[in-house]
């Protein structure tokens, strides 16, 4: 029987980086001339994965999103792994928005991903979902590798991460 190769795709954030990103935001959001005197809160949660930011208005609140965002950026966070909630009111005109960090593959993103590999018609690949990870298969590890590259050229909207590879 010929020996097969495997690799993993899944998407996840480091917590530890946004967390990071996070008190760099605090102190830009200190020192910066337009947040003087406004009421600016950033609070993340490790164990549910979210932000949650709060600011007087949703001019204010865009600002705060887009230092985050930088943030973000800079530490090695993809920000394509961020699901930004609906702008809500708050008690007394403030505006308030959770954004929550993707940490898995979705079943339904897995389903496209699969979908994908299956209609670039590779020879010999399987891929199937496992939990919150997509696990592709193939005898030839040249197929892997081109699926890989045909993955990197398509959007998902998350960032793929290609691991666990065994030959």
């Amino acid at each position: 029987m010929a020996k097969t190769s495997t690799f993993d795709i899944t998407s996840s954030v480091d917590l530890q980086e946004v967390d990071n990103a996070v008190n760099q935001a605090h102190k830009e959001v200190a020192q910066r001339y337009d947040f003087k005197g406004a009421t600016i809160e950033i609070e993340f949660s490790k164990k549910d994965g979210t932000l949650k930011l709060l600011a007087d208005d949703e001019y204010k609140l865009t600002a705060l999103v887009d230092i985050i965002q930088s943030k973000l950026i800079k530490r090695g966070v993809p920000i394509r792994n961020l699901d930004y909630g609906e702008v809500e009111q708050a008690f007394g005109g403030k505006a308030r928005q959770t954004i929550t960090l993707v940490q898995s593959i979705s079943t339904e993103k897995g389903k496209e991903i699969v979908k994908s590999i299956k209609e670039a018609g590779f020879k010999k690949v399987n891929a199937q979902i496992q939990d919150e990870q997509v696990r592709v298969t193939s005898p030839s590890i040249d197929e892997l590798q081109a699926v890989i590259a045909h993955l990197k050229k398509q959007d998902f909207g998350l960032e793929l991460t290609f691991g666990n590879f065994r030959s």
